[in-house]
């Protein structure tokens, strides 16, 4: 079976065990996720399958967007997300849900897009020492200091660490492990946290480093 889900984060809070130990958890509602294309090797080079998710009128889509599911017959979908997978058994139509995909017990790789936090400096940003906070030191407590030579190379080299837009990254969270799996409710709980605000979209797959 496909291992991977498109799911939307709902929070965190925390789950206890049989022994009464506490774990911090994510909420995802994981699925359900239809099977909107299936690729394979002889025709495109590579197996892969397209899974939607998220339900909406069929206003909010694009005419490409919606003739791609009128093709194979598929309700309007808000999101698709393609899944690498060699054997999968997966048809177009197909429903997958969580309690498909995932057990309890499993490690799984959640990737998401970190919140925004807007311009920041470069102590935020990237955790810069910052200068004295006395003995003369007047307005440069948080300031980078120097960002390279005078003439030459009398500029500042791409990629140096400084202030600017700090968030909204695609991040991946690695190797976490399924605490619980509510198959009624579509729900998955994974220990720690993952990428993303609350309602954002994350993505769910099997772990790459078990």
């Amino acid at each position: 079976m496909l291992k991977g889900l498109i799911g939307k984060k709902i929070g965190m809070t925390q789950i206890f065990d049989e022994k009464g130990v506490a774990y911090p958890v994510t909420l995802i509602e994981a699925g359900p996720c239809f099977v909107t294309q299936v690729r394979t090797s002889d025709k495109e080079g590579y197996s892969s399958v397209q899974l939607g998710f998220g339900e909406v009128h069929p206003k909010k889509l694009t005419n490409g967007q919606l003739g791609h599911l009128k093709t194979n017959e598929i309700s309007p979908l808000r999101f698709l997300r393609e899944f690498r997978a060699k054997e999968h058994g997966l048809n177009i139509g197909d429903k997958v849900t969580v309690s498909d995909a995932f057990a309890v017990g499993e490690r799984v790789d959640v990737i998401g897009v970190s919140k925004g936090k807007g311009f920041a400096g470069a102590v935020k940003r990237y955790h810069f020492h910052g200068m004295n906070a006395t003995h003369g030191t007047s307005d440069r407590n948080r300031a980078p200091g120097s960002r390279g030579a005078g003439t030459t190379p009398g500029r500042v080299y791409k990629g140096a660490r400084g202030a600017g837009h700090m968030g909204m990254d695609r991040v991946t969270a690695q190797n976490i492990k399924v605490v619980m799996v509510d198959a009624e409710r579509n729900l998955i709980a994974i220990n720690g946290a993952v990428p993303g605000g609350k309602g954002s979209l994350v993505i769910i797959k099997e772990s790459r480093k078990q």
